[in-house]
């Protein structure tokens, strides 16, 4: 596919993975038209600005809005041709503790860029899941998982709309806001101190250029219903704390509301519908609108076996304290040393 006169918006496009999709646009797609930037923080839409300056990226637009509200959504979307919908709350306390504020954000928007998808002329959606939002059991993943649901069955009401819309789903981000590994390391630097919630603890780990792939991948190649999920690795919360700090206090502070030791992406329900593509996994939906036997010729996808599932805790490949070193230096913080 050429991104040649296109124009992309990513909601929440100021976030980790946005900043990381703008980049390798730039870089991959000098091209495009026009990257639009949609977010609701007026600050990081700043600072983000600062970064690509309009002078030396004239393609880039920054639009403050917030998925909520749909008329400013449908404004956004006039002219566009692919939304990448990264827009979410995300932290699980949070959600368990604002409950209807992430239903509105998660849900609610969710509904939202679908419909302002059908009043514009969007031709292409790709949007974010998470591991959580399998057989979830906190209110984050719940969401998630709903917002999945709304992006797969909105390929059947779609109608002689040309418009494909599908869903990406991936482990934790090596690095991004919020997330395991930087914390770690500011404690290192600050107490010596790295709470770990279980020993036991598993968690998939994905890097911030390997989302980007995927949710590029999703894009070109999509059909419409798929959910994809990668191959990737899992690590173990105390190999973590030992690549950052071996020589750190290590308590054992109990898991936090809506945590899970292990995380899956694959149920043995899902297994049903699920195909190995190669490099990914993607869970069909039960009813496409296209012809099932020629999406597995054209990918040569293969059925995986009833009661196959996807879980951090009995994964295949595994990192481990070394390589783990190695992509905190070359993901996370070129600086970083032992």
């Amino acid at each position: 596919m050429t991104f040649e006169g296109k124009s992309i918006l990513i909601t929440g496009g100021t976030g980790s993975l946005g900043k990381a999709l703008t980049q390798h646009i730039f870089e991959k797609h000098p091209d495009v038209r026009r990257v639009i930037i949609f977010s609701r923080d007026e600050q990081k839409q700043f600072q983000m600005a600062q970064e690509y300056p309009q002078e030396k990226y004239p393609q880039i637009r920054f639009f403050i809005g917030d998925v909520r509200d749909k008329d400013r959504l449908i404004r956004a979307f006039k002219g566009v041709d692919f939304v990448i919908h990264a827009a979410a709350m995300k932290h699980v306390h949070l959600a368990e503790y604002n409950p209807e504020e992430c239903i509105k954000t998660n849900i609610g928007g969710a509904q939202n860029v679908v419909d302002a998808c059908f009043e514009t002329n969007v031709q292409r959606v790709v949007a974010l899941s998470t591991d959580k939002a399998c057989a979830p059991i906190n209110l984050y993943g719940a969401t998630k998982l709903t917002s999945d649901k709304l992006f797969i069955a909105a390929n059947n009401i779609k109608g002689h709309n040309p418009i494909k819309f599908s869903v990406v789903r991936y482990g934790n981000v090596m690095g991004s806001n919020g997330s395991v590994i930087p914390f770690f390391i500011k404690r290192k630097d600050s107490d010596g101190i790295l709470p770990i919630t279980d020993p036991e603890m598993t968690r998939f780990n994905i890097s911030l250029r390997g989302g980007v792939e995927m949710v590029m991948h999703a894009l070109e190649h999509a059909w419409g219903g798929e959910l994809f999920v990668p191959k990737i690795p899992s690590y173990r919360i105390m190999d973590v704390a030992q690549a950052i700090g071996p020589d750190c206090d290590k308590p054992i502070v109990g898991i936090r509301p809506g945590e899970k030791v292990h995380e899956e992406m694959i149920t043995p329900s899902d297994s049903f519908y699920t195909y190995d593509l190669g490099k990914y996994y993607a869970i069909l939906p039960s009813t496409p609108n296209w012809q099932m036997d020629d999406f597995i010729k054209s990918f040569n996808a293969k059925k995986v076996p009833k009661g196959f599932s996807y879980n951090s805790g009995n994964n295949e490949v595994w990192e481990s304290v070394e390589t783990l070193r190695e992509l905190i230096k070359n993901h996370v913080d070129p600086t970083f040393s032992v």
